[in-house]
């Protein structure tokens, strides 16, 4: 679905990532590392909200490297970022209603497969988004994307700031979302264990670089903690 190829990037004169190569398939694929390593900068230009230094970005076998973010989303490209991923002044319903202006199926139909996912938010429809819990708030976030219909959704962080028992529900959730929605996930995080827990390959980035990928279930925890520099 998704092919990237030498990708450099970064933030004007400053390169963050260097030499970047994997393809990711119908699958969740876990991007891990150190703070620092690279996960959002990549998740960034994957999402086309940074530029590409030089390397090559391909979507369903076409080349997306210039193309622009919103026409990202029109090809079922959603991103859920760590921070300001919901607008908190307007109510539940009215941000899952945003991501319905994308997709061709009813709004209707998507929202109930969106409340059958994360039935908190179908109790909360009225309520203000910055009112929610940080939880709460994080499935907003991801159930405004699934309106999106997507075929991919890259997630960053969604664990950052929250409770023990709401990152097992949200990874739970997650989870969810790949085998019942069918839609690929490439989830950055730090909860390096957790993570594992449903992913089915893993890209660990370090200073920028690609320390190793494999599949979730082969990965050595020596190799893990070499590359956190534990």
């Amino acid at each position: 679905m998704l092919e990237v190829k030498n990708l450099h990037s970064g933030y004007g004169d400053v390169e963050v990532l260097h030499d970047i190569s994997f393809i990711v398939e119908n699958e969740i694929f876990a991007v891990l590392g150190a703070n620092g390593s690279g996960k959002t900068t990549l998740l960034k230009t994957l999402s086309k909200l940074l530029p590409v230094s030089s390397g090559s970005i391909a979507w369903m076998g076409e080349d997306v490297t210039q193309t622009a973010a919103f026409d990202l989303t029109t090809r079922g490209v959603a991103y859920v970022p760590q921070e300001h991923n919901v607008f908190p002044d307007l109510s539940v319903a009215e941000n899952l209603s945003l991501g319905a202006l994308v997709g061709e199926r009813s709004k209707k139909e998507r929202l109930e497969e969106v409340f059958e996912l994360f039935p908190r938010l179908a109790e909360r429809t009225g309520q203000l988004a910055g009112s929610l819990s940080g939880g709460e708030g994080q499935m907003l976030a991801v159930g405004r994307a699934l309106m999106q219909d997507p075929k991919i959704i890259f997630l960053d962080e969604p664990s950052a700031g929250l409770s023990p028992l709401f990152v097992d529900i949200l990874f739970e959730k997650i989870a969810n979302t790949r085998t019942n929605r069918g839609v690929a996930i490439v989830l950055a995080e730090q909860n390096a264990l957790k993570t594992l827990e449903i992913a089915d390959r893993v890209l660990v980035l370090s200073l920028g670089e690609m320390h190793l990928l494999k599949d979730a279930k082969n990965l050595d925890r020596n190799e893990l903690m070499e590359a956190y520099h534990i």
